[in-house]
């Protein structure tokens, strides 16, 4: 939605990133002949040379692969671990596109020269950011101007949007929330940062020195929102607008034309069949490249879990998939056979009364399914379900279906896809989130699909389940 950086830092930093990947080659070339020690490395005497428009099509072939995973979007990777995610998931790619090339055309450069280059090269944009980050986090830059933020409309959209900035904060974000405006005034009494009616707007946009304001009002505020346009249309503010129309849609919304006029249509289909062919080819093949590892684990946590407790090695879960379809979902057994049983005993509620139904101290986890659940290898076995059809690799969560019953009707749009083992709330939150939270994270899995975020969120839930966020 807002730009962390303008166009201009953006083309600085694709600049900075082109000088650097050229640097790195340089360096690479020159001390070569240095790198003579090792046994298994071919020893070069003399100075090397390489082709000259290699410096050329080698930072712009990287810089191309990186632009393709958004790393100089403005409006992402506000977190270190997105952008680290995707300038990892770029330079890998760009790295496998590069040694393509030369293999084709200029197979006499050194092998040890070309990976030296792209450790180099992936170190140095790395690092550079590492830099920037401190930067921005310094007293220095906390001085410099943010963008400020007015929002319209202080009910559940507008309050939403808050939380989200309040997740995302710091100064590296470059945003800077000055208030609200409501006309509500039992609202006003209540919340000290709501400057005033919706009235009020051209003043306040005037006496605050607004950059951004966003219109966050329902849908039976329809006149109010073409008013408050109006009132801004002669200032230098952007003005953006929350469509409350997401209660009706089923998958994602999209705007196309129909005789001639732009139109929100609500009922666009999840996936296209195209989108739908790659996403299964994409399952099998990833599936099939990990079979190799997996079974052979799978042997060892088979003889632990007979060890530890009795019962069977694996436990089925009637989940509810694509469309509402129900299929069994295999995993490692993690708890005592009796479980479902128990379930009732262990269920709490939050405030909100919403079900709780995963806590850290569940009493009927045994010793080796803690430690399966803590690492997520109790999730394997799912890969029979990928190969199935039944689910995907990343996707909405299966859930099960006495908790679909309680689903409020907005809730269902999250099986518009197949499911998947891993996803978007599992990545940004995991068992730390409940129940009724991971659907607003599945939902914008499902209206924001590409195959790019199916490779971004397996990486990321590589670097989840390393740290152990939220597994229990």
């Amino acid at each position: 939605m807002f730009r962390r950086f303008s166009a201009n830092f953006a083309v600085l930093t694709i600049f900075i990133d082109l000088v650097l990947v050229d640097l790195a080659l340089w360096i690479s070339v020159v001390i070569r002949p240095a790198l003579n020690y090792p046994p298994f490395i071919q020893r070069i005497e003399g100075p090397i040379s390489v082709p000259g428009f290699l410096y050329v099509i080698f930072p712009v072939l990287w810089i191309g692969v990186l632009f393709q995973f958004s790393v100089y979007d403005g409006r992402r990777n506000l977190k270190m671990v997105d952008e680290l995610t995707s300038l990892t998931l770029g330079s890998a790619l760009a790295s496998v596109a590069l040694a393509g090339l030369l293999y084709l055309s200029f197979r006499n450069i050194s092998r040890f020269l070309f990976l030296f280059f792209v450790f180099l090269s992936y170190l140095s944009l790395l690092n550079w950011r590492f830099v920037l980050r401190a930067i921005f986090r310094s007293k220095w830059m906390q001085e410099v101007k943010s963008r400020r933020l007015l929002i319209l409309g202080a009910g559940e959209v507008g309050r939403r949007l808050q939380e989200e900035m309040q997740s995302q904060s710091g100064p590296f974000q470059g945003l800077k929330l000055v208030g609200f405006l409501d006309d509500d005034p039992a609202k006003r009494a209540v919340w000290a940062d709501i400057l005033g009616s919706l009235d009020q707007v051209r003043k306040v946009v005037q006496q605050n020195q607004i950059d951004d304001v966003v219109v966050a009002l329902p849908l039976s505020a329809h006149k109010r929102v073409n008013q408050m346009v109006t009132e801004l249309h002669d200032l230098p503010v952007r003005v953006w607008v929350i469509p409350d129309y997401f209660s009706l849609t089923m998958h994602r919304a999209t705007i196309e034309e129909f005789a001639g006029i732009p139109m929100l249509d609500l009922r666009a289909p999840a996936l296209s069949e195209y989108q739908r062919m790659v996403k299964r080819a994409f399952d099998i093949i990833v599936t099939l490249i990990l079979m190799p590892v997996v079974i052979p684990l799978g042997g060892i946590v088979s003889l632990a879990i007979w060890l530890d407790s009795p019962g069977p090695i694996f436990y089925k879960s009637r989940r509810v998939g694509e469309n509402g379809r129900l299929f069994d979902m295999l995993k490692f057994r993690t708890m005592v056979v009796n479980a479902d049983q128990l379930r009732p005993q262990v269920e709490e509620l939050d405030e909100q009364a919403h079900i709780i139904h995963k806590i850290r101290s569940d009493p009927r986890v045994t010793r080796i399914g803690r430690l399966l659940r803590r690492t997520s290898i109790d999730e394997f076995p799912q890969l029979i379900n990928v190969l199935k059809g039944e689910m995907s690799l990343v996707g909405p969560r299966p859930e099960m279906p006495w908790l679909v019953e309680k689903y409020d009707p907005w809730q269902r749009k999250r099986f518009a896809l197949p499911q998947g083992m891993t996803g978007w709330w599992q990545v940004n939150g995991r068992s730390d989130r409940p129940m009724h939270l991971n659907t607003e994270d599945d939902l914008y899995y499902v209206q924001h699909y590409s195959l790019l975020l199916d490779l971004y969120i397996l990486v990321k839930t590589v670097w989840v389940v390393l740290r152990g966020e939220g597994a229990f």
